[in-house]
């Protein structure tokens, strides 16, 4: 028996009192819809109508089930909003990674456009590399994530991506600091301060084979969790670090430079799973595109989601 069916049927004849006008309003013919509030009388055992008149009256019966009837059909339409929000992806919680070298403002704005867009939405955040981003996608303890290219991944989809210029953090007391520009090839010789190879690997295999061609084949390569340390590491003298601008904005000693000739861009998507993919994960990724196109000053690519990484020429406009 469809409880909730007949239930509806019995709230409106109690409402309108009048069979033919109930069944007219539910678009019916009036005799399935007597049969439907005989059915409901025989399940429940009780008399709902009292009919020895001209008018229908609702018996004790009929009228304490009324109450009861449209408390749980209000209820039923609040189950359903509330299931229709979860798929929309506006409610619940939402497992999203992000790489430890996000600067705060692109992350505070990430955060504030989520509440903006999806207020019932719990983002829980967790600072991860990409390579454990990957693996935790996989393992299905992530639903989203933010990650470096070039990544090799096999079942994810990937967000629109943004490319970010990069260039050289040198001491401001550097002699190369006076430049406008900076030539990878001045840096030779030189140690380079970067993020350590486990964080991304294809990134990191990248930015070296990009400055060995270009001149600039790094003495050592010293790696850096932390910002402080990678700024330490700087204005010590003897290295430098090749990072977005907004890395510079945490440290006054520091400068930042673009490198001459052909921009050496550093890209980021959104990426999550192909299949049984969390129904807020695709808004994620057009919130984080989004956010760093407005923060930082990046080349947004617009490019739809895609199910494999695109061809990538990082040191080349796309």
């Amino acid at each position: 028996m469809d409880l909730l069916r007949h239930l509806r049927h019995f709230v409106l004849v109690a409402r309108e009192l009048h069979f033919g006008r109930a069944a007219e309003l539910l678009g019916m013919a009036q005799p399935p819809l007597s049969q439907s509030i005989q059915r409901l009388e025989r399940e429940l055992e009780v008399e709902l109508f009292d009919r020895s008149r001209r008018q229908i009256r609702l018996t004790t019966s009929g009228e304490l089930l009324l109450g009861e009837a449209e408390e749980l059909l209000a209820g039923e339409g609040r189950l359903r909003n509330l299931m229709r929000q979860v798929r929309a992806g506006v409610l619940g919680v939402l497992r999203a990674g992000v790489p430890p070298d996000t600067p705060a403002v692109r992350l505070h704005a990430l955060l504030d456009r989520l509440a903006e867009r999806a207020p019932g939405l719990d983002v829980e955040l967790h600072e991860l590399t990409s390579g454990e981003q990957l693996r935790m996608l996989a393992e299905r303890r992530l639903d989203v994530g933010l990650v470096h290219h070039p990544v090799e991944a096999e079942g994810l989809r990937f967000g629109a991506p943004v490319d970010v210029p990069l260039g050289v953090l040198l001491p401001r007391t550097s002699p190369l600091a006076r430049q406008r520009e900076v030539e990878l090839a001045a840096l030779a010789g030189l140690d380079l301060v970067t993020a350590p190879r486990a964080t991304a690997p294809g990134w990191h295999d990248h930015l070296l084979e990009v400055c060995r061609r270009q001149g600039f084949p790094a003495a050592r390569v010293r790696p850096a969790h932390n910002p402080e340390f990678l700024f330490g590491l700087v204005l010590a003298g003897g290295a430098v670090a090749i990072e977005p601008a907004t890395t510079a904005r945490r440290e006054p000693r520091i400068a930042w430079r673009p490198i001459t000739g052909t921009p050496l861009l550093k890209r980021t998507s959104a990426v999550w799973p192909e299949r049984s993919a969390h129904p807020a994960a695709p808004m994620f990724a057009q919130v984080s595109a989004e956010v760093s196109a407005e923060v930082e000053p990046a080349l947004a690519a617009p490019a739809a989601p895609a199910q494999r990484p695109w061809p990538v020429l990082f040191d080349a406009p796309g």
